[in-house]
C-alpha cells in the first residue's frame, strides 16, 4: 500500500511539472507596430468550429467582423475616388500603414506608425528637403488631449473592421450569391446605410475621427451608401466596395485584402534621412 501511495504521488508530480512547463511563464504579447518595425508571425484564422452558428446574413457579417479582428493585418490594394495605392495595413493592436503611389523611381510613399507618420521616399521630396527623403510628422492633439493617428480618415476608410462594424449595424443585409474573383469563390453580401450611420457605428473611435470619417464618406453630399462585401470560406473580407448617391454624385471606393495575418512588417525610415515638420491634422486625404 505504501509503495502504491509513493507511485501515485510521483505521477502527480510529473503531471504538475508538465503543466507548469507548458504555461511558458505567462501570456505572449501581441506585436507592437509603434516600434521601429512590425515583424509578425501568422495569426490563426477562425475554424468552422469557432464561427457563430447563426449563418443568416447578419450572423455571417458578425463572424466576418470576428475573423478580421483575429487577422489584425493584411496586404491592401485600393481606389478611393481619384486616390489609388497598394501596401500593408495593420489595424490591431495598433495602427500601421505603408502605401506607395506612382511608378518605380518616382513613387511617393506614406508610412503611418501609430501617432507618427513619414511621407516621401522619392527624389522630389529629397530635392524639397535639401537631401533628406522623408518628412516626419505627428498626429494633431485631439479634444481629449491625446495625439491622433495621422491620416486617420484614410486609415478608417481602409480598415476592414470599421467597414464590417458599419455593415453589422445596418438593417436587413442580404446575400446576393456566390461570385468568382481571381479564381476564388466568394460570398457576396450587400447592405444599405448612410455616411452618418456608418460613422456613428464606430464607437471605438474618437468623436473627431468619426467626424472625419463621415466627411470622407460623403463627397458631394452623398446621402445613401451601399456596401458590397465579398467573403471567403473563412468569413474573411476579401473585397469591399462602397458606392454613394447624392445631389452631386458620391463615393465609388474599392478595397481588396489578401495575406491575412501574414508575416508582414512596416519599418520606419532612418532618422538621418528624415526631416521633422511637427504635426498635421487628421483630415482625410483629398479625393
Amino acid at each position: 500500500m505504501a509503495a502504491r501511495r509513493r507511485m501515485t504521488a510521483g505521477v502527480a508530480a510529473v503531471l504538475l511539472a508538465g503543466l507548469l512547463a507548458g504555461c511558458g511563464g505567462g501570456p505572449a504579447q501581441p506585436p507592437d507596430p509603434s516600434a521601429s518595425g512590425t515583424p509578425s508571425s501568422a495569426s490563426p484564422s477562425p475554424s468552422d468550429a469557432d464561427k457563430p452558428t447563426d449563418r443568416s446574413p447578419h450572423g455571417v457579417l458578425l463572424s466576418a467582423q470576428l475573423a478580421m479582428q483575429t487577422a489584425r493585418r493584411a496586404k491592401i490594394t485600393y481606389r478611393l475616388g481619384a486616390d489609388s495605392a497598394a501596401g500593408l495595413l495593420f489595424w490591431q493592436p495598433k495602427t500601421a500603414l505603408q502605401i506607395k503611389r506612382g511608378t518605380p523611381g518616382t513613387a511617393e510613399q506614406l508610412i503611418v506608425m501609430d501617432t507618427t507618420a513619414y511621407q516621401g521616399g522619392d527624389d522630389a521630396t529629397a530635392a524639397r528637403l535639401g537631401g533628406r527623403h522623408w518628412e516626419k510628422f505627428g498626429g494633431a492633439t485631439g479634444a481629449d488631449g491625446h495625439k491622433e493617428v495621422p491620416y486617420a480618415g484614410l486609415v478608417d476608410q481602409l480598415n476592414p473592421v470599421v467597414a464590417l462594424t458599419a455593415a453589422v449595424a445596418a438593417a436587413d443585409p442580404v446575400l446576393l450569391g456566390e461570385e468568382k474573383i481571381d479564381d476564388n469563390t466568394l460570398q457576396h453580401y450587400q447592405v444599405s446605410t448612410t455616411a452618418e450611420r456608418y460613422a456613428a457605428a464606430q464607437t471605438q473611435l474618437s468623436e473627431s475621427r468619426r467626424a472625419g470619417l463621415r466627411t470622407a464618406l460623403a463627397p458631394g453630399g452623398a446621402t445613401v451608401l451601399t456596401l458590397d462585401l465579398w467573403l471567403n470560406d473563412k468569413d474573411q473580407l476579401v473585397q469591399l466596395r462602397r458606392t454613394g448617391t447624392g445631389p452631386e454624385g458620391g463615393a465609388d471606393d474599392l478595397v481588396q485584402y489578401s495575406d491575412f495575418g501574414g508575416a508582414l512588417s512596416v519599418q520606419a525610415p532612418a532618422e538621418a534621412d528624415t526631416s521633422d515638420t511637427g504635426t498635421r491634422s487628421t483630415s482625410p486625404l483629398a479625393r
